[in-house]
């Protein structure tokens, strides 16, 4: 399978170029040349398969021509050594349990599964380092530092805004040493996401050290999270639930919903998305005018949504052929504000007894109001509440649980290098950098 950029003026890519790159040389984002349809038995027996069987099956239609069926298989199967449950909240309305991971989010797919892809392509062709750089505003960074950790051959460099994550969150990459260095920017998310993308395109630093990114912007972290709307609908099925299935998915750089809807082009038969954000809405504009504004990202309770400017748009514009009305017929979306997130959080624990973090309130709150007659909604609950426990406990008046894995993380010391957010500071920090 080759890959294209969505600015379409660089060369076309292998997977292995595109996954150890991350970033086309136009600074566009790499696009399978096509997608794969998966048969109608895959679906007709859907519900009776494991989800790593699922998940296989899916990974082989992306990465089955470039990756051996053996590896595939392992690399998928060790990434999913986890569960991802539906849970039912209301009658209507089921959470998709997606912090069952290492480190208790959604984004553990994804990096797990990058790890394990771009390991493979450094033992193949014998390749000495890879450096991964990867912005986060919050659960990407845990996630990929974790994912990561102990790897031969690549050191991961965490850039995340200064004060702009939860205490738990920063823990979990902060304190991990070995082959993983957080770098705390004083700025916002959009900044570290700017320092990475500048860093891929300057011709200095990839002369001086290989780099690639872990963001949703590379194929290997966004695609595989198609794998779980894959056995949602099948849990959901299951129990005879699907027929009129509604999708809602919190969004911030929107590459978790993207691999959803990759997933629908290959036949997945979800009725149709929800994109659900929080204050910043530039996406939710988006749909109403058909104009992509880019702002300054705003800070919010639900800080992994905290984006200004989400790398993914140009993906979703890509896939529907840049068709407003295309885009709109798939997807819907909400925004809503911190005090609505906080009062969904309020109702739903004392309407249900079930336990939203802020990310998860919006996508409950989007089926709520947004559900029509004969539907059933399934939402993403992206993280552990406990991973914003500050925010959760005082919303609630409660003392959430602490889980034993994010209990391990607090114990380490945090270890953390400060950062201007220009990018000619940053770039003499990495030249540095000694280079094996």
């Amino acid at each position: 399978m080759n890959y294209y950029s969505t600015n379409r003026k660089a060369p076309i890519a292998t997977l292995e170029k595109a996954v150890v790159k991350g970033l086309a040389e136009d600074k566009g984002l790499y696009m399978p040349e096509r997608i794969k349809a998966l048969p109608q038995e895959f679906f007709d027996n859907i519900e009776n398969l494991s989800f790593q069987e699922i998940a296989y099956t899916v990974a082989d239609a992306f990465f089955g021509e470039d990756v051996d069926a053996e590896s595939l298989k392992k690399i998928v199967y060790d990434t999913l050594a986890f569960d991802c449950p539906c849970v039912k909240v209301t009658d209507n309305i089921y959470s998709l349990e997606l912090f069952h991971g290492p480190t208790l989010a959604f984004k553990d797919v994804g990096a797990r599964f990058m790890a394990r892809l771009l390991q493979y392509f450094l033992k193949k062709e014998g390749k000495k380092q890879v450096n991964v750089l990867v912005a986060t505003s919050g659960d990407t960074g845990s996630a990929v530092a974790n994912g990561f950790l102990g790897v031969d051959g690549i050191h991961v460099y965490v850039l995340y805004p200064k004060g702009k994550v939860s205490p738990i969150q920063e823990c979990q990459f902060t304190t991990l040493g070995q082959n993983i260095t957080a770098i705390e920017v004083d700025g916002v998310f959009d900044d570290c996401q700017a320092l990475v993308k500048n860093a891929f395109m300057d011709a200095e630093l990839n002369e001086h050290m290989a780099l690639t990114s872990a963001n949703s912007i590379n194929v290997a972290r966004f695609l595989p999270q198609s794998f779980y709307y894959f056995y949602a609908y099948a849990q959901m099925k299951k129990i005879g639930m699907a027929d009129e299935l509604v999708v809602c998915v919190p969004s911030g750089n929107f590459g978790n919903i993207c691999s959803a809807l990759f997933g629908k082009k290959m036949g997945l038969p979800i009725k149709r998305f929800i994109a659900a954000n929080n204050a910043n809405d530039i996406f939710y504009k988006y749909l109403q005018t058909g104009k992509y504004e880019p702002k300054p990202s705003v800070q919010t309770i639900a800080n992994a949504m905290d984006v200004g400017d989400p790398s993914n748009f140009a993906r979703i514009y890509d896939l529907y052929g840049k068709d407003h009305a295309a885009i709109c017929a798939d997807i819907s979306g909400a925004t809503y504000t911190d005090e609505q997130i906080a009062e969904t959080i309020c109702e739903v624990k004392a309407g249900t007894g079930y336990t939203c973090d802020p990310h998860g309130a919006c996508g409950y709150r989007a089926l709520q109001e947004g559900l029509k007659a004969g539907e059933v909604g399934v939402f993403l609950e992206t993280a552990h509440p406990a991973k914003f426990k500050d925010t959760v406990d005082r919303i609630l008046n409660d003392d959430i649980e602490i889980p034993a894995k994010l209990q391990a993380f607090m114990q380490g010391k945090k270890q953390s290098v400060p950062m201007t957010k220009d990018f000619e500071r940053f770039k003499e920090f990495l030249l540095a950098v000694p280079n094996p």
